[in-house]
């Protein structure tokens, strides 16, 4: 049974930075792309950032591009999500996901394990 569990969310102001972690289990980690997805309230999920299998190659929602980074350390099955210069209109529930292939994926469908979700919520 394959298991993701996130953590770090929480309350910061704007202009803050949060490190979000997401640890698997249940899958040989390394063989799978992994992403980031977030969900405003009354919004649909929408892609934050995805990385390769070996951490080579990663890509990021323009929302996101330059405050956000995305890492993964294989040894100890976690992917993470270093989120910088924080604005309102980054609150959400964020949630990782495994995707069924190696290779970067920013389609949700193209992801087959979630976790339950962390609350980021950024004061102004």
């Amino acid at each position: 049974q394959v298991q993701l569990v996130e953590s770090g969310g929480g309350l910061v102001q704007a202009g803050g930075s949060l490190r979000l972690s997401c640890a698997a289990s249940g899958r040989t980690f390394s063989t799978y792309a992994m992403g980031w997805f977030r969900q405003a309230p009354g919004k649909e999920r929408e892609f934050v950032a995805t990385i390769s299998r070996n951490g080579a190659r990663t890509y990021y929602a323009d929302s996101v591009k330059g405050r956000f980074t995305i890492s993964r350390d294989n040894a100890k099955n976690t992917v993470y999500l270093q989120m910088n210069s924080l604005k309102p209109e980054d609150t959400a529930v964020y949630y990782c996901a495994t995707a069924r292939y190696a290779t970067i994926q920013v389609v949700a469908s193209e992801y087959d394990y979630w976790g339950q979700g962390t609350q980021v919520t950024v004061s102004s």
